[in-house]
């Protein structure tokens, strides 16, 4: 008797685990991968080889995109700050106030959370070493481990006025002569890596390229042009990237790694010039609404889990990173919150998943929403798409093309639905780039010698 006791006690007991287990999943300690974001600055769909570019050759990217895959369609916000708040919450600008680049520094940890916070529930140690931008207060702040920061955007010597230092885990560190801050931020990643692979780590990599000045690099000859210079720069990342892959692949871990990388917002206007794709060059740039604005290049690459050499058309924006290295993860996404973006985890192994059907872009109070072939935005204004990144052609208001009708109810449910002018608005110039008109224009005397010796926005 028992011993059937003993054998149903442990029948039992093992029904329920088993029925936890299947209601509430989680990835076991060896099955969390890895998570490296790797983000690139101003530098949109145009400058990559491996995504068409005529000028220039990224060979250590273009490996990354062959062992893994393309995304073909995915949208950041057209200005760094905007953009990465987005991919730090997974919460549209209107929900969080980071509508413009001043204003992106105006929430607190209390109400947003950010990746870290989320993936510590799940065991992961974190950093963040490269650029923090207008996000608010410190990477620390928002659950990050350890960081490295610098002052605004762009900084790759100590010759440049923001270049003279750099806050190390809260530590103020002066960056020494012939320093280079890439150079600098690579010895902390590997480090970092190199620390912690025997546990679960997140490592956001906001690295310095090419965001301006453009300056020589390690590498540029001496009295390289201007246009050489642009392209040392777009070299000199690649290479990065590449002796990162190579200590992923020493330390063992390329298969226990995810590996995101992706631009931040559309290609700036000096580099936009002078970039074409096809002998064509992208419709727009950086801080625009068109294309070139927020269309950016993505590789995703996940050795034995994510096919080698294959290319996703499915709309992504920048929301959609939040849930998708949770679901990596095993973590769980932070209640009575609305997070806006959609898990691409399934199309990263290979799978249909369950793409979304438009992407939202934003900046300042204008916006719009994106699906394979149009475009709709805050002014009604439809566009057909078929002839992007090149090209965008506005329907008449009147058209009575059944396909155009059709796609203007669907994008306007869309909207609706969102609903962006009932959420957090503008309060700048109307650019994305400045917040505050109304209280600059009311204390424009009593500022105007602090504002004159004031260090300006960066973007």
């Amino acid at each position: 008797m028992k011993k059937c006791l003993s054998i149903l006690l442990v029948l039992f007991f093992g029904f329920l685990a088993r029925a936890e287990e299947t209601a509430t999943p989680k990835a076991t300690g060896a099955s969390k991968p890895n998570i490296i974001f790797i983000l690139s600055d101003d530098l949109g769909a145009d400058i990559l080889s491996c995504f068409g570019s005529d000028q220039y050759k990224t060979p250590n990217l273009d490996a990354l995109a062959a062992g893994g895959m393309k995304f073909t369609h995915t949208y950041a916000a057209p200005l760094c700050g905007p953009s990465r708040a987005l991919i730090l919450t997974g919460r549209y600008a209107f929900r969080t106030g980071a509508v413009n680049q001043d204003k992106t520094g105006g929430f607190t940890p209390q109400q947003e959370t950010m990746m870290p916070k989320i993936l510590k529930e799940a065991g992961y140690v974190s950093a963040s070493f490269g650029k923090w931008g207008q996000l608010p207060l410190m990477p620390s702040d928002f659950g990050f481990d350890e960081y490295l920061t610098f002052k605004g955007s762009g900084i790759y010597w100590n010759t440049q006025p923001k270049g003279k230092d750099y806050t190390l885990n809260g530590k103020l560190v002066e960056l020494k002569d012939k320093e280079y801050m890439p150079d600098l931020l690579q010895k902390q990643v590997v480090d970092f890596i190199t620390r912690n692979h025997d546990k679960p780590f997140y490592l956001y990599y906001p690295m310095s390229h090419i965001h301006g000045d453009i300056l020589p690099t390690p590498d540029s000859r001496e009295g390289a042009t201007d246009k050489e210079l642009y392209a040392d720069n777009i070299v000199y990342h690649d290479k990065l990237v590449g002796q990162l892959i190579a200590e992923l692949e020493k330390l063992k871990l390329r298969e226990k790694t995810l590996i995101v990388y992706v631009g931040d917002n559309g290609t700036a206007k000096g580099g936009a010039a002078i970039s074409t794709v096809g002998e064509k060059k992208i419709n727009g740039s950086k801080g625009s609404m068109l294309e070139g604005g927020s269309l950016v290049p993505m590789i995703v690459n996940w050795p034995g889990t994510t096919p080698a050499g294959q290319v996703c058309m499915d709309m992504i924006d920048f929301s959609d990173y939040v849930p998708t290295f949770a679901a990596a993860a095993g973590a769980k996404l932070p209640e009575n919150v609305i997070i806006d973006g959609h898990s691409f985890l399934p199309q990263i192994k290979g799978e249909k998943g369950m793409p979304r059907e438009w992407a939202y872009v934003q900046l300042a109070r204008m916006w719009y929403v994106r699906d394979m072939n149009w475009k709709l935005n805050e002014k009604g204004e439809l566009y057909d798409m078929s002839g992007a990144p090149f090209e965008e052609k506005l329907v008449p208001v009147d058209s009575t093309d059944p396909v155009a009708v059709a796609e203007r109810v669907k994008l306007q449910a869309a909207l609706d639905k969102l609903n962006p002018a009932g959420g957090i608005l503008d309060d700048g110039d109307g650019t994305g780039r400045h917040g505050g008109k109304s209280e600059k224009k009311k204390d424009k005397k009593t500022k105007k010698s602090k504002d004159e010796t004031s260090e300006p926005s960066s973007d």
